[in-house]
């Protein structure tokens, strides 16, 4: 059954004031063209001020200097961030392995499993394991031999951990993430690709979340980092003896190339690569599908392929737009120039 709750309750969970009847019921969150009367929906930016007259919501959420609303509003200092907070009081709790060890999962006698772990169907860990109190690891999870879980970590279905791997605490990885796998490194002689032996190991900080089919990749040696508080999205490519700065923001398809080293609160957007042994400073924003080969120095804005700073890049793509007009403007002026010549050489 469908949960709801009054503006005040909501109010109270994400630290607003309710300007109209505060016992208006809603059930659900919804955007403002979709929303109906047991819906709340919000407003984060302005432009989307003059469709708030034709929603049919229950109720908004909307900045506390805000004007007056056609329906109950709930007033805050950051609508999106609670909105976010009142989506996570809506959520219905995720679904998890019942506590204990399923009787299909394969658990190595000298594994060391805290309290109120639940391992799920087919789950397969290691020898020496240590997994930390309340983590939950679904079907199909494998952890190998020597990993290190810390506590309340989630490991969806088809995560694969493998050895001498260590995640902090509150670590989820969504389904199908790969931890630990051989980095991508051969050497030719003799007409052959020979592998180089990958004997590193990854650490993950706490609270990082990893996407649905990520790879990171164990270190060549040392140790491939993640940093506390680091998001990362699906299909990610991370490679060997890479190290991420603490809270970090790295969207889907992004490539990143072996001994790279990113700063804190780096975003690097969708489909970006960075190539090898590339340092970026805090706070770099790398735009969309842009191609980073070089470093760059912290609070620096990127764009482009080749990566440059942004303002240059917008420069440049200012005169490619140009181009075609300033293609007519020198064939006309090659036609002048002749003309002249030609007047010239005979008088």
């Amino acid at each position: 059954m469908t949960r709801s709750f009054t503006l005040a309750e909501l109010a109270k969970a994400v630290g607003g004031v309710v300007r109209g009847d505060a016992t208006v019921r809603v059930r659900s969150v919804n955007g403002l063209d979709e929303a109906g009367p047991e819906d709340i929906t919000w407003i984060s930016h302005e432009k989307y001020a003059s469709r708030l007259r034709f929603s049919k919501a229950g109720a908004v959420v909307v900045d506390r200097h805000y004007g007056e609303t056609p329906m109950p509003a709930l007033l805050c200092d950051d609508p999106s961030f609670a909105i976010a907070r009142i989506l996570a009081v809506f959520a219905p709790p995720a679904a998890q392995p019942p506590p204990g060890v399923h009787p299909t999962a394969v658990v190595a006698d000298s594994a060391a499993i805290g309290r109120n772990v639940c391992i799920g169907p087919h789950a397969v860990v290691g020898e020496r394991v240590k997994i930390g109190d309340g983590c939950v690891l679904h079907a199909n999870v494998f952890v190998g031999d020597e990993t290190e879980l810390g506590p309340d970590c989630v490991l969806w279905p088809g995560v694969v951990i493998r050895e001498r791997c260590r995640l902090g605490k509150r670590v989820v990885l969504h389904p199908n993430v790969t931890v630990g796998a051989d980095g991508f490194g051969y050497h030719y002689r003799d007409g052959a690709h020979h592998k180089i032996p990958q004997i590193g190991t990854v650490e993950i900080g706490d609270d990082v979340e990893i996407g649905a089919s990520s790879c990171i990749d164990r270190a060549k040696f040392g140790v491939t980092r993640i940093g506390t508080g680091t998001k990362i999205d699906n299909l990610v490519q991370i490679a060997h003896n890479v190290e991420i700065g603490p809270n970090c923001i790295i969207v889907a398809q992004c490539g990143i190339a072996g001994s790279t080293r990113l700063g804190r609160l780096v975003v690097l957007g969708g489909q970006v690569g960075v190539r090898d042994h590339v340092t970026l400073g805090d706070g770099v924003r790398a735009a969309a599908c842009c191609c980073i080969s070089k470093d760059f120095p912290a609070g620096t804005v990127v764009n482009g392929i080749p990566a440059v700073e942004n303002q240059q890049y917008l420069r440049e793509q200012a005169q490619v737009r140009r181009l075609p007009e300033t293609a007519a403007m020198w064939k006309e002026l090659v036609k002048r120039i002749e003309r002249l010549e030609s007047a010239t050489n005979h008088p």
